[in-house]
């Protein structure tokens, strides 16, 4: 008989295995038919489904929550959006970035999302936003990983001081190179950022997550770049693209070119499915595009792709809430995956392919992993799309850090139940 610090019971695995997992410690001490285990704390997820946390592989947290601040995007667009936030980062102060930030990251432990990769705005001299997210980042480091992303908003040479500010903010413990090359005043100095800021990364031995062609411009080509780069720099699997939005416009056999190259540099792809479609196409009429990268032609060729959630109510987008599983709904509905393994890959992408993206390496539900995990009041992965139900625990580094009721109905109706909830598997 094993004694374990917390026991879940009777869980469905993703993969649809039936499972108890013990945990002791921080660490997964074993997964399996534990039946006879004592523990400290039981969890009974019999019928629910058990999850690995889910991971974002793309956000603004400097800019979270701050939506109205100066005013409302009125158009609607990303370049009104970026106009605003340059704006409001002339006067926030670094304790309301941290006082957002904080709120967010609650919002995040409370729907399981446990890893968290924000691109930090390394556009103002003070470096506000990077002293305000690297403070963050050690507040919540108990129960949240937060990668950070030093991120050039203005454009690494656009803006004057960009790039002794982007090292400076490497220097002060970012984790990642950004960059944003169709910013850039032209399409060549996009190119020649690319390839500095690769550099920059091969020297430091860091990863790269470049915003990427986020732009209804089919000649906006600049993850053609990025991919040579990184195999020229021997940068694969530690790179990605972000948004890749210009792809949905490029013609058919630029992009049988592309995807290859961006297969052979392991280059992974980050579209960003609710703020792709609210941003791009604005100046469309009809047909409209909706600015979502190709998910389904870069899975085929082995191209790692993962949902991100990019913003919460800030200046780029007013909605939101920070469920993964908000995004991964939206992405399934425009990329058109309704195929039972396409649903079931959507998942994943806000789980196990996002972690890969980000080298989570103590991730996933195995022994000896690091003791997180969600509990989710669906029976399986795909229903979990569909319903984007309650999490009815929440478990960060082995210690339980949110609980939340299922969401039944009370029912007052002649000759039917007391009690409903959506849940509906087929049998």
């Amino acid at each position: 008989m094993a004694e374990f610090d917390i026991l879940v019971t009777g869980g469905t695995l993703p993969d649809g295995r039936v499972a108890d997992i013990g945990i002791t410690g921080d660490r997964i001490a074993a997964l399996g038919d534990l039946s006879g285990s004592t523990a400290g704390e039981v969890i009974e997820a019999a019928g629910d489904l058990v999850s690995p946390p889910f991971v974002d592989p793309h956000f603004h947290l400097d800019a979270t929550l701050s939506y109205g601040t100066p005013r409302i995007n009125a158009s609607g667009t990303l370049l009104e959006g970026i106009a605003l936030w340059g704006e409001l980062k002339q006067t926030v102060t670094v304790d309301e970035m941290v006082e957002r930030a904080l709120a967010y990251c609650d919002w995040a432990v409370s729907l399981g999302l446990l890893t968290i990769r924000s691109h930090v705005d390394v556009c103002d001299d003070q470096l506000r936003a990077v002293e305000a997210m690297l403070q963050v980042r050690e507040t919540v480091k108990p129960y949240l990983d937060l990668q950070l992303v030093a991120f050039p908003q203005d454009g690494l040479y656009r803006d004057p001081t960009a790039h002794q500010n982007l090292i400076r903010a490497l220097d002060m413990g970012v984790d990642v190179v950004g960059g944003i090359p169709h910013f850039e005043r032209t399409r060549a100095a996009g190119d020649a950022s690319v390839t500095e800021l690769c550099e920059i990364a091969a020297k430091r031995g860091l990863m790269v997550d470049m915003h990427c062609d986020e732009s209804d411009d089919p000649q906006s080509r600049h993850i053609e770049t990025l991919a040579a780069e990184t195999t020229r720099l021997g940068l694969q699997g530690r790179v990605a693209g972000s948004h890749l939005s210009s792809m949905h416009s490029m013609d058919n056999y630029y992009v049988s070119k592309l995807l290859p190259l961006m297969a052979e540099a392991e280059v992974s792809a980050i579209p960003n499915p609710l703020i792709n479609i609210m941003l791009q196409g604005r100046q469309d009429t009809f047909p409209k595009r909706r600015g979502l990268t190709r998910v389904k032609e870069m899975q085929a060729l082995g191209i790692r792709v993962g949902w991100g959630q990019d913003c919460v109510r800030d200046p780029w987008y007013s909605l939101g809430t920070g469920d993964m599983l908000d995004v991964a709904f939206m992405g399934m509905h425009v990329a058109q995956m309704s195929a039972p393994e396409e649903m079931q890959r959507c998942f994943d992408m806000v789980t196990q392919e996002n972690a890969a993206i980000l080298g989570l390496e103590e991730y996933g539900l195995r022994e000896g992993a690091l003791a997180s995990l969600v509990v989710l009041d669906a029976g399986s992965a795909i229903e979990a799309l569909r319903l984007r139900p309650a999490r009815l625990a929440v478990v960060s580094k082995g210690k339980i850090v949110s609980t939340q009721p299922r969401g039944d109905a009370t029912l007052r109706l002649p000759g039917r139940p007391k009690s409903g909830n959506r849940r509906h598997e087929l049998s």
